[in-house]
């Protein structure tokens, strides 16, 4: 391997979405993440350009976890001709399943609905992706456990740790043979501390080059958000509202069923009818409940219990659409728990365009808002919204829990690379929009003393 190893930032540099990083050496490439973009749609516009590189040249996929900006391009590569293998762990496979083929139903559902209605540019609309681009994803799939090295390809040779941040996330750490080996760790999305259902990220011994998210990299989180979920809904049984809660199917949506679940048994809520209408996140927690090695001790004991674990008093499953929509004549308090969790799309969207004027109700926000999302836009305070092309005003109350968040905070994220025996020779902070992005790596400067940058996107660096 004679050449230097680079590493080049397609993706999640500057931004919160559309993870991709390429590493190459000794005339082999690897693909960390193959992410989409989401939010503005500047950014979503960047899906239907051409891979900078020739897809049936890399040697390999390595995914950090299932979550859409880490995996959801995966049907595009694809269907461009890539036919090696996509190694992960056994839970993001699983995951990848309900999660791929959602996003192409949507995109073949979109596509459709364009052209019936004749508002797309292009005649006709064209899908991202198909149904069976993402039915060729699957049998590339190669399921790895945790702490076990494996054979990426020649010349490089990766190790899968827990990341603590959803079913079956990790970090990736990449050992590349050469001359003068390289070690780089990507951290992935990290999760935080004290997670109610998930176990803690595990350390990464040593590392030449760091890639490290900084989602929340210039924060830190409520140390335990039950409280305030408490209060925000009595007050909204108190009014006879709903509480519309917009959560991805995977991870979200199991917290808050189990955070919901421990406030009723404690009396810190009254029991009220709480609707999953996600059929993706009930599949998901069926998922959940088969791999324990993602599991924390309370969590086990209560399955090995015979319990539920994932489950609420007067608990509904919503899969079909006409189930949805009848719980737009439901009145009384209640809880309903549907994608999208930024709502930029799914279910969640016709029950705030029927509840969002009503002042009874309460929009909860339990998670990250990206910039450009109508999630955001609620975050910051409109006054009004369109909604599925409904003018919509605002009279709801519109609530964030930021603890609830399933990334790392710049106290874990500064945690996690003090698990190091030894300083890296350079930080990469990735996956963060612009400002915490920047101050995460000031503090990596000023803290650790070690050399720390946002990597500009598209730029190519050398693995010192």
């Amino acid at each position: 391997m004679g050449e230097t190893p680079t590493v080049q930032f397609l993706g999640a540099a500057g931004t919160v979405t559309g993870s991709r990083h390429l590493v190459r050496a000794g005339g082999r490439a690897v693909l960390l993440d193959c992410g989409l973009f989401q939010g503005p749609k500047p950014l979503r516009r960047r899906n239907w350009d051409p891979f900078p590189f020739d897809p049936r040249s890399l040697d390999a996929v390595v995914l950090s976890h299932a979550h859409l900006d880490h995996s959801g391009a995966l049907p595009l590569l694809a269907k461009a001709g890539y036919r090696g293998p996509v190694f992960c762990t056994s839970g993001t496979a699983d995951l990848l399943g309900p999660l791929l083929r959602d996003a192409a139903h949507l995109q073949e559902e979109e596509a459709a609905h364009a052209n019936r209605h004749g508002y797309s540019k292009h005649r006709p609309a064209l899908p991202l992706f198909t149904a069976a681009d993402a039915e060729a994803v699957f049998p590339l799939l190669r399921r790895q456990h945790y702490g076990e090295p494996f054979p990426v390809a020649p010349g490089f040779a990766a190790t899968l740790r827990r990341a603590g941040h959803i079913l079956g996330s990790a970090s990736v750490e990449l050992r590349i043979a050469a001359p003068d080996p390289v070690t780089l760790a990507f951290s992935g999305d990290l999760g935080r501390r004290g997670h109610p259902i998930l176990r803690a990220a595990d350390p990464v011994p040593e590392a030449d080059v760091v890639l490290i998210e900084s989602t929340y990299g210039d924060r830190t989180h409520p140390p335990d958000p039950a409280g305030e979920v408490a209060r925000l809904v009595r007050e909204a049984v108190a009014r006879g509202g709903a509480v519309l809660v917009p959560a991805f199917a995977v991870g979200r949506t199991q917290e808050l069923i189990w955070m919901l679940r421990k406030l009723e048994d404690a009396g810190a809520i009254p029991s009220v009818p709480v609707y999953i209408d996600s059929p993706m996140g009930i599949d998901v927690t069926d998922i959940f409940c088969r791999h324990p090695e993602d599991h924390t001790l309370d969590m086990a004991e209560l399955m090995d219990a015979g319990r539920c674990p994932l489950c609420c008093r007067q608990y509904h499953l919503t899969r079909t659409p006409a189930e949805s929509k009848a719980l737009n004549d439901r009145t009384g308090p209640l809880v309903i728990v549907a994608g999208s969790g930024m709502v930029t799309g799914g279910r969640i969207l016709h029950h705030l365009r029927r509840r969002l004027s009503d002042p009874r109700t309460t929009v909860l926000l339990v998670g990250y808002q990206a910039a450009g999302t109508l999630g955001r836009t609620l975050q910051d305070g409109a006054e009004a919204v369109t909604v599925l092309g409904d003018w919509v005003p605002v009279w709801a109350k519109v609530e964030t829990v930021h603890g609830l968040s399933g990334h790392a905070d710049r106290y874990d994220l500064l945690g996690w690379l003090g698990g190091f025996s030894r300083p890296p020779r350079q930080v990469y902070v990735v996956h963060g929009e612009p400002g915490p992005a920047a101050r995460l790596a000031e503090a990596v400067r000023d803290r650790l003393g070690w050399d720390a940058r946002v990597p500009a996107d598209g730029e190519t660096v050398p693995l010192p």
